[in-house]
């Protein structure tokens, strides 16, 4: 029996085994946010990145309430309880420190530097005519003031929407309403200002401001009290009919608009707000006071992205553009350089656009090239593997994507790119009903002198361009038949109507990959009781999955040392006496965003590197072993494992951006230990660019 829900919680119940062990996914997420939020807050940190940070804390916590709260909501178990009121704990400290970090350090930090964020008040004379100005020209043409009374509606409240609401009374009538103005997302949330700005320094203030400073001027001759800026978040989760007749595209689309609709799960309000609105507020969207949540600083530290993007490099981290990777650089094609032995290519340090993107960019004006199929999950805008497919497909090739609609945040762009392919004549389907396609596959099928060659390329992150400067993923490109067969294999079952494939050499889930997975570590503990060599290390995103964690316990128990590199939440406790002692977790938060998904076993070999290594779309959770179309790929060439290996082995040494989970399920800085230089001092993102730049060389 399954035990572990939907929602993602354990049914201790149903796993007193692991229930010592056990550490709660949502906690465990926010315990991240509290390391990235950590980053705001190492005075190390580069200034306009310590405004970043606090700017990803909050798109982080929108997307928890998004995703999780709801859920979380539909249990009323005294744990459920329980676990709502330490998670509103948790964050009501997280916003606490979010606003110290900005009014002490950011803002006091940036004026040392020539940047100052003023609000309206703290504005000279001239400066408010200019901001005033600028609000009659290029504000207010954008704005809809509202209200709502007997002859007004309530007006629809969109997600993540920020707002101001007055209690506006007709003097002459005697009349009291409520009035909301949007806060408009299409406009810059930073106006610069020049008025009274010595040179060669810059000033901002909030839209919001400047929208409170001139709101009199929307409603001409009414009294304005009662200033509310607030801002409310909806629930994301809109599930889908899985057994419905109606075609998946249709009711995808239909999803994206319910989205809209959803339920409220929080009110967000400034300093200072009505009470009156407050209440009125809550009752309309049917909240409770634990859904309220009272901003000590900035309502949306999001609008921090515009100022981490100033042009100034000494408040930045120094600038990187990733590298070509040797192997394909020095080659007269892609093709040519894979034919010569498999590659791995990582990024950011080497270039995506350089290998990814040319892999299909070379595939689609190939004379040779006959086939080429992609999976996608997301691909962001303007992507220019469409644009390549498109190209195939147009000059008579066979193209097939297969495109993932449910992937959530991404539907009405996956819709939009679907339809152009199916335009230029390629097969579009959307993957196996039921499942999400979360597999990073591209097949490229050539017609050489020899007959046809399959090409592939197997990765652990998106093909999308823009997050491939930002996230830090492996891929491997190879020709290995070994590898090119079964990729084959799982495109016909993908595209096709047929059951599982059975693949001889790649982990495909849902079918065989947690049962290959804990027949690994299974061997691990054979390997450590028959005095062999044995170790487990794995990185990935996220451990949740309760089988997968109950093998990692009992290979730590059996004395395998096994080392975790988990980036986001880890449900497994370390350290538990006859449970996971000896074993070690480990998060890396830094520059880049940790993507890859690695798994190391030292296979009863003395040498690591000989060791058997995969790498692959999956991390090790109960949805995407169970619910996702995922692939993860053995590593068969000797000097791809080296490069893993290397990896590895940088993310273990570093004390610069690692943390590490303890027994009681707090995490902690690890100490540097005095040595001054490799990743010990620098970390692992600062080092591996490092290393692409002596290799470039």
């Amino acid at each position: 029996m399954v035990s572990i829900g939907d929602d993602g919680v354990l049914n201790r119940e149903l796993s007193p085994d692991l229930s010592e062990v056990w550490i709660d996914r949502d906690l465990g997420w926010l315990d991240f946010n509290e390391r990235v939020l950590a980053e705001a807050l190492d005075e190390r940190t580069p200034l306009l990145e310590r405004a970043k940070f606090l700017a990803i804390v909050t798109s982080n916590l929108d997307e928890f309430f998004m995703k999780r709260v709801a859920v979380l909501r539909k249990g009323s178990t005294p744990e459920r309880v329980d676990l709502l009121q330490k998670v509103r704990e948790r964050i009501v400290q997280c916003l606490d420190r979010q606003a110290v970090c900005f009014r002490d350090a950011i803002v006091p930090g940036l004026a040392s530097h020539g940047v100052h964020l003023r609000k309206w008040d703290d504005l000279t004379g001239a400066q408010q005519a200019e901001a005033s100005a600028y609000f009659d020209s290029e504000i207010s043409p954008a704005l809809t003031p509202l209200v709502f009374d007997p002859a007004h509606p309530f007006p629809f409240l969109s997600n993540l929407s920020t707002s101001l609401a007055f209690l506006l009374t007709d003097t002459q009538k005697g009349v009291t309403s409520y009035a909301r103005v949007k806060i408009p997302p299409v406009l810059k949330p930073w106006l610069p200002l020049e008025a009274d700005v010595p040179a060669g320094q810059r000033l901002f203030v909030p839209l919001y401001e400047v929208i409170r400073g001139n709101a009199a001027k929307l409603y001409a001759g009414m009294k304005l009290t009662g200033r509310t800026l607030f801002r409310l978040t909806r629930d994301a989760e809109v599930e889908l009919d899985e057994e419905s007749d109606e075609e998946l595209r249709d009711q995808v689309a239909e999803q994206i608009r319910l989205r809209r609709y959803e339920p409220v799960v929080r009110l967000e309000f400034a300093q200072d707000s009505d009470s009156s609105i407050r209440e009125m507020l809550r009752q309309r969207f049917e909240l409770s006071a634990a859904d309220i949540y009272d901003s000590p600083g900035e309502l949306d530290y999001t609008s921090l992205f515009q100022i981490a993007g100033l042009p100034l490099p000494a408040l930045r981290d120094p600038s990187w553009t990733p590298l070509p990777a040797p192997a394909i650089e020095n080659s007269q094609d892609i093709f040519a350089a894979i034919r010569c032995g498999d590659i791995l290519v990582h990024h950011p340090y080497e270039s995506f656009e350089a290998s990814v993107e040319q892999f299909v960019a070379e595939a689609a004006k190939d004379a040779e090239t006959v086939v080429v199929k992609m999976t996608a999950y997301r691909i962001g805008d303007d992507t220019p593997f469409v644009k390549s497919l498109v190209k195939a497909a147009e000059s008579g090739k066979q193209v097939a994507c297969v495109i993932e609609l449910k992937a959530r945040f991404d539907e009405e762009r996956n819709l939009h790119w679907a339809a152009e392919l199916e335009r230029a004549g390629a097969h579009v389907t959307f993957g196996v009903q039921g499942l999400k396609t979360h597999a990073k596959l591209a097949l490229v099928v050539r017609k050489e002198a020899s007959g046809l060659r399959s090409y592939v390329h197997i990765g652990t992150g998106n093909y999308h361009v823009r997050t491939a400067r930002l996230y830090a993923d492996v891929g491997l490109f190879t020709c290995n038949p070994a590898i090119t067969r079964d990729v084959i294999k799982l495109f016909h079952h993908l595209t096709g109507h047929s059951q599982s494939p059975v693949c001889s050499n790649l982990l495909v889930a849902p079918a065989g990959m947690r049962p290959r997975l804990i027949e690994l570590i299974r061997k691990e503990i054979a390997n450590k009781k028959a005095n062999l060599p044995a170790r487990i290390i794995a990185k990935m995103n996220q451990l949740e999955d309760p089988e997968i964690i109950g093998a990692l316990c009992d290979a730590a128990a059996a004395g395998v040392p096994v080392e975790l590199i988990v980036r986001g939440f880890c449900c497994l406790r370390p350290g538990v006496p006859g449970r996971t002692e000896g074993l070690r977790v480990r998060s890396i938060v830094g520059r880049y965003l940790e993507h890859s998904r690695i798994f190391h076993f030292a296979a009863a070999l003395e040498d690591p590197k000989q060791g058997d290594f995969f790498i692959g779309s999956a991390d090790w959770m109960y949805r995407n072993l169970s619910k996702r179309v995922e692939v993860v790929t053995p590593v068969l060439a000797r000097d791809v494992k080296e490069k893993l290996w290397e990896i590895l082995t940088i993310i273990l040494r570093d004390r610069r951006q690692a943390w590490q989970l303890h027994e009681d399920g707090t995490y902690s800085r690890m100490e540097c230990g005095g040595s001054s230089d490799g990743p010990e001092a620098f970390g692992t993102h600062a080092t591996l660019m490092e290393l692409a730049r002596r290799r470039s060389e």
